[in-house]
């Protein structure tokens, strides 16, 4: 299956892929703070195996970013989680330090289960990673990098994608899509981080 969404991270990434199928285990790990320990020796990304131990953000369900889509056969959760110290930092700051990373899991919804009769909840099935990373190594500082289904390191989206130039246009703060983020984006709001095409975009209308 594959699905395309505008966040990620900010969870609906019309920008993004999501690659299916993925596993929770088996990969190397990436839990630094820091960019140094984020890749390997070619360079790739390496997955963050205890991303479940950091700063959950939020989830989305379904999300899309074209008004005209439908959301056809398996539902998903798009979760979105970061490390610790690069939610603390963004508490301070209201922007994200080098070395974040924001991973998207994206998982399966079901209803019907056990005692549910409706609603949905999220079952164990991963569909797909996605990352968001701010390095300063990368053009703009920031970089989106897809894993497959072993999770082995992951090589960096061409920056054509339409995935950057959607966070450049839409992101609430530091090209992440933080208006999705609810403990986040009262924090940019106070400390004035809000993007100016956010900022335009979200302004009443006369």
């Amino acid at each position: 299956m594959k699905r395309s969404f505008a966040i990620i991270l900010g969870a609906a990434l019309a920008c993004l892929v999501i690659l299916p199928g993925a596993a929770e285990t088996g990969a190397a790990t990436a839990d630094s703070a820091g960019s140094a320990s984020l890749y390997d020796a070619k360079g790739g990304l390496l997955f963050p195996a205890e991303y479940r131990t950091w700063i959950f953000l939020s989830s989305g369900l379904d999300m899309s970013y074209s008004a005209d889509s439908s959301a056809a056969g398996q539902h998903v959760f798009n979760n979105v989680f970061v490390q610790r110290a690069a939610y603390d930092s963004f508490l301070k700051t209201g922007v994200w330090p080098n070395g974040a990373v924001l991973l998207l899991e994206n998982r399966g919804g079901a209803t019907n289960q056990s005692i549910l009769k409706h609603g949905q909840i999220q079952t164990g099935e991963v569909l797909g990673y996605e990352a968001h990373v701010k390095d300063a190594r990368f053009k703009d500082g920031w970089a989106f990098f897809g894993f497959d289904d072993n999770l082995k390191p992951a090589t960096e989206i061409p920056h054509t994608a339409s995935c950057y130039s959607c966070h450049q246009a839409h992101a609430a703060a530091d090209t992440t899509f933080v208006q999705f983020y609810p403990t986040l984006l009262p924090v940019a709001t106070n400390l004035k981080t809000l993007s100016a095409s956010y900022l335009a975009e979200t302004a009443p209308k006369n």
